[in-house]
């Protein structure tokens, strides 16, 4: 690798995030603070962080905030099983049938996942089970996950 690409300390430079495509925080301008910024609480949705997240939701960062493949904070949370902080973003108005690029739903996702706990958080928020490209009911069909099958049917009644 050519000198151009190496800090003066000899050290490869930091890969720099790729800012979120529908990341839009009123009054902060779109630089690399911001960035680095969506890159962080998008970490902090896929570990569960859910106090130091929602300090940020709650000082104005959009509950919908979304990456450059349209996955939002709550969609992230669900896919990696943190039931807590789907709920609590629910609760600051993340949309709980907000589908990514690719069509996908956070409650399709988590059925995927398999990941109970997250089913009944998105569902108890208003989730669809029928929304999203593969639905959610159509996950649980395919993969043979007759519980969350059966709570499906509970919620359309």
């Amino acid at each position: 690798m050519s000198r151009r690409f190496r800090r003066a300390s000899g050290r490869l430079p930091a890969r720099r995030p790729v800012a979120p495509r529908r990341c839009t925080i009123e009054g902060v301008r779109d630089d690399a603070d911001v960035e680095e910024l969506a890159t962080r609480l998008f970490q902090m949705a896929r570990s569960g962080e859910t106090e130091l997240l929602c300090a940020y939701v709650d000082a104005g960062v959009p509950a919908d905030l979304c990456n450059d493949k349209g996955d939002t904070l709550l969609m992230l949370a669900a896919y990696h099983g943190h039931a807590g902080t789907v709920r609590a973003l629910a609760s600051r108005g993340a949309d709980p049938g907000r589908a990514n690029d690719r069509g996908q739903t956070p409650l399709a996702g988590a059925v995927f996942k398999k990941e109970p706990e997250v089913v009944r958080a998105l569902l108890e928020a208003g989730a669809d089970p029928g929304q999203g490209t593969p639905s959610a009911f159509d996950t649980a069909k395919m993969f043979g996950h007759a519980e969350f099958l059966e709570w499906f049917a509970h919620k359309e009644k």
